[in-house]
């Protein structure tokens, strides 16, 4: 079964407001974004529930199943599909999925070390050292000019559609070394967009090629964490990283841009690959 949804009919809904304006008072119409939960199974097993705007779903998935380490190639992915069986209002908010043949998924392990991490939260060298274990190496070699690096911001604002009408979404898209667009995605976390752009490419048996992630807002250590395991080795936000995403980003050769806004720009880490 293939998404169903429109571009914007699933991600905008109308909401009756009182606008003040002074003293004056007047009864309108806001445009929301949309954000309801996407439950994951595998194997008919609920494995986690995301907090979402509906549209790229099955991208989400698989940038999702990807990053957390559930599979770990992108050709470990068999098929997407919305639930058969789910009523309304969930007829799209639950994905099954299916591994390709032969590949095995412990989900008691998996559930184990989800749930830890997510109740005790993400800290220290040890867990930087279990994700560098567990990520491939960064292959990125190439640099990226300076002239172009302050491009980014800007394509990033075109790009997102759905953000020029509400002011409630973030965005995250690839640039190849030259600064073209590859891919933008948007949706109310900055790491779901992350995830729906790495998912473009695993839906398609690839990991994403060599370019720069950026991302709407801050740079989050999830953030780097979901870049260093897709392999992406440069990483750029709007806002500032946190000292967990830097000190994942020095550990693991990974280029970090901060407060990249028109020319100017921190580099936290990997300015080798900055040139100019």
């Amino acid at each position: 079964m293939e998404e169903t949804r429109t571009q914007t009919q699933q991600r905008l809904r109308p909401h009756a407001i009182l606008w003040l304006d002074g003293l004056a008072t007047e009864q309108r119409q806001d445009l929301l974004t949309v954000e309801e939960p996407l439950e994951i199974r595998l194997g008919g097993q609920p494995v986690a529930v995301l907090m979402r705007t509906p549209q790229d779903d099955f991208d989400l998935v698989a940038g999702f199943l990807y990053t957390e380490g559930m599979i770990g190639r992108p050709r470990d992915l068999g098929a997407l599909c919305y639930c058969a069986s789910a009523r309304p209002p969930n007829l799209e908010n639950i994905v099954e999925v299916h591994l390709a043949t032969g590949v095995h998924f412990d989900l008691e392990r998996f559930r184990r070390n989800f749930y830890a991490s997510s109740s005790c939260g993400i800290c220290g060298k040890a867990s930087i050292e279990a994700i560098r274990a567990q990520a491939p190496p960064l292959v990125g070699n190439f640099r990226v000019r300076r002239d172009l690096l302050f491009t980014l911001d800007e394509q990033l604002r075109q790009g997102q559609a759905v953000f020029a009408r509400t002011g409630s979404l973030h965005a995250a898209a690839l640039f190849d070394p030259e600064g073209k667009l590859l891919v933008v995605r948007e949706d109310v976390g900055r790491h779901n967009a992350v995830d729906k752009v790495i998912g473009t490419y695993v839906r398609a048996g690839q990991p994403p090629p060599p370019g720069v992630l950026m991302v709407s807002g801050r740079a989050s250590f999830e953030i780097v964490q979901k870049a260093l395991m897709a392999g992406i080795a440069v990483v750029a936000a709007v806002s500032a990283p946190s000292t967990l995403a830097v000190e994942l980003a020095r550990e693991s050769g990974m280029t970090l841009v901060g407060f990249l806004r028109g020319q100017r720009a921190n580099v936290y880490s990997g300015e080798q690959r900055l040139a100019g």
